[in-house]
């Protein structure tokens, strides 16, 4: 799958936020989920980008501080993705993958639970 316009993309990244269990966003807080083109170095190979501290390495978090960021990538997402509905599946596996990050669940625990 090759194209999409962005604001088509960002709706499907909303829709699928809007499917997780609730156990699983009901905890988030101060997280803003952004959808961008590419990653900085404008590679295919990053899919999404939790930017932020895991709440497990946080000694405190108070009033004004800046929100964590996920981000999901439109281009890399579309590259690996043959069609709509494993276009949906992928953006709901990097939206688990992320959230999992700001839960403070690393890459090996992801990869062994079938989110990586």
């Amino acid at each position: 799958m090759r194209e999409m316009s962005a604001d088509e993309f960002e709706k499907l990244v909303i829709d699928e936020l809007d499917a997780l269990p609730d156990d699983m966003v009901d905890g988030i807080e101060n997280v803003a989920f952004v959808t961008e083109d590419r990653p900085e170095d404008g590679s295919l190979d990053l899919l999404g980008l939790y930017d932020g501290i895991a709440l497990t390495e946080r000694d405190r978090y108070g009033f004004g501080e800046l929100p964590d960021r996920i981000i999901l990538y439109r281009e890399p997402l579309l590259d690996i993705s043959a069609d709509l509905d494993e276009l949906r599946e992928q953006i709901h596996v990097t939206l688990v993958h992320e959230i999992g990050h700001y839960y403070g669940i690393d890459d090996d625990q992801l990869h062994e639970l079938g989110w990586a």
